[in-house]
């Protein structure tokens, strides 16, 4: 994975709430078992029509938004608990999802998969929604390391929320098993003190 310290991006806006991983990524596309092509097909039934060509009225097929951060309404990654969900945001590309709230299992496939789930309050969500649609090109400053998202285009803050064992991870570009093994000198040392 790709460290994660501090992000500074324009966003995406999805302003819909309740959005299921049905959704983010259809049952029809899960029979792949790694996680190559998933971004092509991140909301392919809002994006896409049935014959293929982009849906010109969704928000991944209008040029006028783009960037490493997806703003979405209250509630989303609800529904099954398929990690392709994580897999098709990181696919095309987003490093972070802000939204009010996550569905809990979500939350964490995202964080297994280097993509930073970012829980803001309900007016700090709609300041966002607001800024984007008076200037596309506003930016969010997402920082890890202090655990803070800055509107700026109203110089607004606030703090998140984060678990210290994935912080620490996404700091540092790692994995589970990348992470058991930057500590193989102490287990190591562990198991020979038991004998």
């Amino acid at each position: 994975m790709e460290k994660f310290i501090k992000l500074t991006s324009t966003v995406v806006p999805l302003p819909i709430e309740n959005v299921d991983t049905d959704q983010i990524i259809p049952a029809r596309f899960l029979k792949a078992t790694d996680k190559n092509g998933f971004g092509d097909n991140l909301f392919a039934d809002w994006r896409y029509n049935k014959d293929g060509s982009p849906k010109t009225d969704f928000v991944l097929n209008n040029p006028k938004y783009s960037g490493s951060i997806l703003v979405a309404g209250k509630n989303f990654g609800s529904g099954s608990s398929r990690e392709h969900a994580a897999w098709a945001i990181d696919g095309y590309g987003f490093k972070v999802v802000v939204s009010s709230f996550f569905a809990d299992i979500f939350q964490n496939n995202a964080l297994n998969n280097g993509v930073l789930p970012v829980v803001v309050s309900a007016d700090f969500l709609a300041g966002i929604f607001l800024n984007v649609n008076e200037n596309s090109k506003m930016t969010l400053t997402v920082d890890l390391e202090n655990q803070t998202i800055t509107n700026n285009a109203n110089g607004k803050t606030e703090s998140f929320a984060i678990n210290a064992y994935k912080k620490e991870c996404l700091l540092n570009g790692l994995d589970d098993i990348d992470y058991l093994l930057s500590k193989k000198d102490l287990i190591e040392a562990y198991e020979t003190s038991l004998k």
